[in-house]
């Protein structure tokens, strides 16, 4: 493994070299950074000129150039030097800007990209299990519909019907009888399609699904819910019960004994803990933080010990599924916090509590947790634009992929054995389907921060696109447009090194070194 990632490191090195300068010797004659000065009518017109051709370098040739932009810029992918990206045209340090744009554009595609992988690979897989259904049809007609549309476009969609009129119904944040009626219908057929089986048993899903829907709807809407939203203790302990039930179903199947009974003393610690750590929680300062992260290793470790303790013969998995149970637990207690705060951000924001342009609202002065919420409000728009068009891809492709793969003949004969039909899907025939997904976001990463260019204009994000496209407009500036490209180049790298190190371990035939 070492000698592979040894030796994947040097082509990438290659590589980059290559990829920059062909794109320093594309920008370098795409215009002309003294356009503007040479138009220009100021006395000292001449020192204006001389001094942006001294920052820029423009009185040596393109490979000198060159050569002295990738002497600078190396310096950031080695620890111990500086690292320097040269300046703008108004002299500004670029490094400097990259660093303030860059937090942006990662928080908002890494979400983005996760968010896209997890729903898409589950609508992918299901479809794949429901094949020639309505569930199938419909996550079908979805993947192309949204792969189809430009995101400019989907992001003006999203503020014209999700950010202005969820704020305006947050207003008189009630459901009515007739809204929750059709809510409550696309519940039942959502449910009695995933959960499938025989007619009866899917018009029994639909109907149950949906008469809890449409009660839960009415008692939130009459118990005013929704003004001033909570979970509380007890849906906090439901929910851990409920992700401990889940997590075995998905990482030992639900007829695992020692994995479940795992799970649910994990669950069950979560539930007495969140007592413990609501103070903590309720108004959290950086100082904080500390105790805080001492408390999350702690349900870590106790979950740990949980697993290994009641685990019996599936100790490996008793443990994965306690620490995820007591992570997603709390997760869930985090959400609580956060759901508290919203009617205090939604009075610092006048009602607009999702928000259709910038990165965060100017001079907020709100607590810890209602300013959280202001940054994840400004990211929902453009996460869910992005995340939208990935869908598709990543849902498609899964779903091809694991067709496939049922279809090979390593799958029957895991049938023939004897094989529980979910260790088929899971550990043989899911791992193999992975390996072109696990190749898609390799690639797509490094896509996304390029697209994001589109996304951040629309929704007006201080990001990396922002930096780029100032860079490309007269007079041209190199600089910005080399450091958002060496930052794109460096991330397909690495993810590209990441999913080849993934291969080994989906399909273990492949062998690294």
């Amino acid at each position: 493994m070492v000698v592979f990632v040894a030796r994947r490191l040097i082509v990438s090195c290659f590589v980059l070299l290559a990829a920059t300068a062909a794109m320093f010797t594309l920008v370098a004659h795409a215009g002309d950074p003294l356009a503007d000065l040479r138009l220009s009518t100021a006395p000292n017109r001449a020192d204006l000129i001389a001094h942006r051709s001294e920052i820029l370098h423009l009185d040596q040739s393109v490979p000198q150039r060159y050569a002295a932009w990738l002497g600078h810029a190396s310096g950031c992918l080695i620890p111990g030097r500086p690292c320097d990206l040269g300046r703008t045209v108004q002299g500004q340090d670029v490094a400097t800007l990259l660093g303030q744009a860059i937090v942006s554009t990662l928080t908002l595609v890494t979400g983005a990209l996760v968010l896209a992988i997890l729903l898409g690979v589950g609508a992918g897989v299901i479809s794949a299990l429901r094949q020639r259904t309505g569930l199938d049809y419909a996550v079908t007609f979805s993947a192309s519909l949204f792969f189809s549309l430009p995101v400019f476009w989907v992001a003006v969609l999203l503020k014209q019907f999700l950010a202005i009129e969820a704020n305006d119904w947050y207003a008189d944040p009630t459901v009515g009888p007739l809204a929750a009626a059709v809510l409550s219908a696309l519940s039942g057929l959502f449910w009695g399609a995933v959960l499938g089986g025989d007619r009866a048993r899917r018009w029994l899903i639909r109907f149950g699904a949906a008469s809890v829907t449409f009660g839960l709807l009415e008692y939130l809407s009459v118990t005013g819910w929704f003004a001033r939203p909570a979970l509380g203790p007890g849906i906090i302990a439901a929910c851990a019960f409920g992700i401990a039930v889940g997590v075995t179903a998905l990482v030992a199947g639900p007829n695992r004994r020692g994995v479940l009974t795992s799970a649910l003393g994990a669950a069950t610690a979560g539930s007495l803990a969140q007592f413990l750590v609501t103070g903590s929680l309720q108004q959290p300062t950086w100082a904080s933080f500390p105790t805080l992260l001492l408390l999350g290793l702690s349900a870590v470790g106790v979950a740990v010990l949980l697993g290994w303790l009641l685990g019996g013969p599936d100790r490996p998995a008793a443990i994965r599924a306690a620490v995820l149970t007591a992570l997603l637990t709390g997760l869930v207690m985090v959400i609580d916090v956060m759901l508290r705060a919203l009617p205090g951000y939604s009075r610092l924001v006048r009602g607009r509590i999702i928000a259709t342009a910038g990165s965060q609202t100017p001079n907020l002065d709100g607590t810890f947790w209602q300013t959280q919420l202001d940054q994840l409000t400004h990211l929902v728009l453009p996460t869910l634009a992005i995340m939208l068009i990935s869908y598709a891809t990543y849902s498609r492709y899964s779903r091809a992929s694991l067709l496939d793969a049922l279809g090979q003949d390593y799958v029957r004969t895991a049938r023939a054995k004897g094989l529980p039909e979910r260790t088929v899907i899971l550990r043989h025939a899911l791992r193999n389907a992975l390996i072109p997904v696990t190749t898609l976001a390799a690639v797509d990463f490094g896509v996304l921060i390029g697209g994001a260019v589109i996304t951040e204009a629309v929704f007006a994000r201080p990001g990396m696109g922002a930096l780029f496209i100032q860079g490309l407009l007269p007079p041209l500036d190199p600089n910005p447009i080399m450091g958002f490209f060496g930052v794109v180049a460096v991330s397909v790298v690495v993810f590209n090194l990441l999913a080849d190190i993934a291969y080994a371990y989906l399909d273990p035939r492949i062998r690294l070194g």
